[in-house]
């Protein structure tokens, strides 16, 4: 299946989760934020959150600083 992630077109499995794109593009979960389609996936359900053909992605990375 193909999602597009922050606007670039990306080859998954089908049937593949939030959690597993993460690993894939080696992001970590505890740092960002994830949007499917407008809404936002909750943390928790990143292992369940599975990911559709079409699925517009958009990862948020957090920044600290002072």
């Amino acid at each position: 299946m193909q999602v597009r992630v922050n606007g670039e077109l990306l080859t998954l499995p089908d049937g593949a989760t939030v959690a597993e794109l993460l690993r894939r593009l080696e992001a970590d979960p505890t740092q960002v934020a994830v949007e499917r389609n407008l809404d936002v996936i909750p943390r928790r359900t990143y292992n369940e959150a599975a990911l559709a053909d079409g699925d517009e992605i958009e990862i948020v990375t957090f920044v600290g600083g002072g």
